[in-house]
C-alpha cells in the first residue's frame, strides 16, 4: 500500500524548504524528498543574496526603500517581459516572507547595492543556515525529509495530480500518494540536452550550479502539459574563473561592481560594466574565446568584502587566479593581451572620468546605481581572467500568483505546484540581484501555503 502525505515537495534547496516549511506550519502532513545526499542545491552555491524592500537593515543603513521602488526596477530590468502578476505577488509578500525568515533565525548582513537596483537591497545571507534553519522548523512539524530519494514521475488520478513515483538511495522505487506536489526540482544547468534544446547560446558557457540540476521537475510538468515562459532570456553569469579544474562552484568575482574595468583579449573594453552580471555575461561570451579579464588597482583590492563571495577577493590572489604586476604594461605581458592597446584602454577610461566626460560605454556609477567610478592608476595593478557560467537557468514552466503550475492554455494543473528555479515568468527578459533567492522564498512559501489549502478544501 503506497504511504501518503498532504503535500509532498520534491527538491530541498530555499524553495523546497520554504515550501516545506509553511506547509508544516499549516498542519499539513509534509514529505520533502532530495535526490542528493545533503540539501541546499544552487541555494548553498549563491552569491547569498537576497532582494527585499523595507527591511530592518535597510532602515539601519539610511537607504529608503519600498515596494513601488522595487516593482518598477523588476519590471524595467525585465523588459516588461515579467508575468506582472508574479512581480505583484512578490512585491505583496516579499516583507513578510523577509520576517518570517527572520523568525526562524535566519540573519542578514547590511544590504548592499546590486545590479537592477535603485537601491541597495541586497542582503546577504548564509545561505547553507538558512535552508538548515527552515529545514528544522519544517522537522519540528512533523515533516519527514528524506535524502537520496528520486522522484522519478508523477501520477495523476481523479483528474488532478495525485501523487508520484520515487526511487530510494537502493533504487527501489515506491509509490507516494499525496494531496499536493510540489516542484522545487531546481533548473537544468547540468543537462546538456536541455540547454542545446532550450538555450543553445549557452553551450559555451561554464555549467555549474546545483548537481541535481538536470531539469527533472521540467520533465515531469510537461509530461503533464505545462506552459513554459522565460526560456529565449536564458543567460549565463560573468565573472568565473575560466577553467574548470581551478574554477570557484559558480562564484564569479565581480570587481567590476567594486571599479575595475573589463577588457578582452585585445586589452579593449566591450560594455558598460554597471550592467546587470548576465548581461556582463552575454557580452563576455561574444569575445575571442568567450573570455575577458578584469583589470583594477590597489584601492579596488582593499575593498573586498570576505562576507560576499563576488567581492571576495584575497583567497583568489592566494589562489594564483591573479596576475599582479607594477605597471599596466607588465600585466598587460602577463595576461597575454595587447599592452599598447591596454595602457590606451586604462589611459581613455582614467582621462574620461578626470574630465567628467561622458564614459564611451555609458557607465555611470559602479552598480546598481552607487557609487562613481574611479580612475586605475595606483599601483599595484591586477589581472583577473573570467568568462560566464551557467550558474541557474531562470526560466522553466508557468505558475500563477499561488504557485499552481499552467498547463499551455493558462489553466491549473490540479493538485501540482511549483516554486524557484523550476519556473519561469518572474524574471521576464533581465535579472534584478537577489531576486533568485528572494522569489525562491517567497514562491516556496505561497506553495506550501496554498497546497495545504488545496488539500483542506
Amino acid at each position: 500500500m503506497a504511504e501518503r502525505f498532504d503535500v509532498v515537495v520534491a527538491g530541498a534547496g530555499l524553495a523546497g524548504a520554504s515550501a516545506a516549511a509553511a506547509a508544516a506550519e499549516q498542519g499539513a502532513a509534509v514529505l520533502l524528498l532530495e535526490k542528493n545526499p545533503t540539501p541546499g542545491g544552487s541555494t548553498v552555491l549563491s552569491s547569498g543574496l537576497n532582494a527585499y524592500a523595507g527591511t530592518d537593515e535597510q532602515a539601519a543603513a539610511g537607504v529608503s526603500d519600498g515596494v513601488e521602488l522595487l516593482r518598477k526596477d523588476l519590471l524595467e530590468v525585465g523588459g516588461h517581459r515579467n508575468d506582472v502578476t508574479l512581480v505583484d505577488a512578490y512585491c505583496r509578500e516579499q516583507l513578510a516572507t523577509y520576517r518570517w525568515l527572520r523568525g526562524h533565525g535566519v540573519t542578514f548582513g547590511p544590504p548592499l547595492p546590486g545590479s537592477g537596483q535603485s537601491v541597495p537591497r541586497s542582503h546577504p545571507a548564509d545561505t547553507a543556515a538558512m535552508v538548515e534553519a527552515l529545514l528544522r522548523a519544517a522537522r519540528a512539524r512533523g515533516a519527514e525529509v528524506r535524502y537520496r530519494w528520486a522522484v522519478r514521475r508523477l501520477e495523476t488520478g481523479g483528474g488532478r495530480v495525485a501523487g508520484l513515483v520515487a526511487a530510494d538511495r537502493d533504487g527501489t522505487e515506491h509509490r507516494i500518494a499525496a494531496g499536493a506536489v510540489v516542484l522545487a526540482t531546481g533548473g537544468f544547468s547540468r543537462s546538456p540536452e536541455l540547454i542545446s534544446r532550450f538555450a543553445p547560446r549557452m553551450e559555451q558557457a561554464i555549467k555549474a550550479g546545483g548537481s541535481g540540476n538536470t531539469g527533472d521537475g521540467l520533465r515531469m510538468a510537461c509530461k503533464l502539459g505545462a506552459g513554459l515562459a522565460d526560456l529565449p532570456y536564458i543567460k549565463a553569469t560573468f565573472g568565473v574563473f575560466p577553467w574548470p579544474n581551478l574554477a570557484e562552484e559558480g562564484h564569479g568575482l565581480l570587481a567590476v561592481y567594486k571599479g575595475a574595468i573589463a577588457v578582452n583579449g585585445h586589452g579593449e573594453r566591450f560594455a558598460d560594466e554597471s550592467l546587470s552580471y548576465k548581461e556582463l555575461g552575454d557580452a563576455c561570451l561574444a569575445q575571442p574565446e568567450g573570455i575577458a579579464f578584469q583589470i583594477f588597482d590597489a584601492p579596488v583590492l582593499a575593498d573586498a568584502n570576505p562576507n560576499v563571495p563576488i567581492y571576495d577577493f584575497e583567497p583568489r590572489l592566494r589562489a594564483g587566479q591573479f596576475q599582479q604586476a607594477g605597471t599596466i604594461a607588465e600585466l598587460a605581458d602577463l595576461l597575454g593581451i595587447p599592452g599598447d592597446r591596454l595602457q590606451a584602454t586604462v589611459d581613455d577610461y582614467n582621462a574620461r572620468i578626470a574630465a567628467g566626460e561622458p564614459d564611451r560605454f555609458g557607465r555611470r556609477t559602479l552598480s546598481g546605481g552607487v557609487g562613481k567610478p574611479r580612475p586605475i592608476a595606483t599601483p599595484p595593478f591586477y589581472g583577473y581572467p573570467c568568462t560566464a557560467v551557467l550558474l541557474a537557468t531562470y526560466g522553466g514552466v508557468t505558475v500563477d500568483a499561488e504557485a499552481r503550475v499552467l498547463d499551455v492554455y493558462g489553466e491549473p494543473i490540479p493538485g501540482l505546484y511549483a516554486a524557484g528555479e523550476v519556473t519561469g515568468g518572474f524574471h521576464g527578459a533581465g535579472y534584478v540581484t537577489g531576486t533568485s533567492l528572494g522569489k525562491s522564498a517567497v514562491f516556496g512559501r505561497i506553495a506550501g501555503i496554498t497546497a495545504t489549502k488545496e488539500v483542506a478544501t
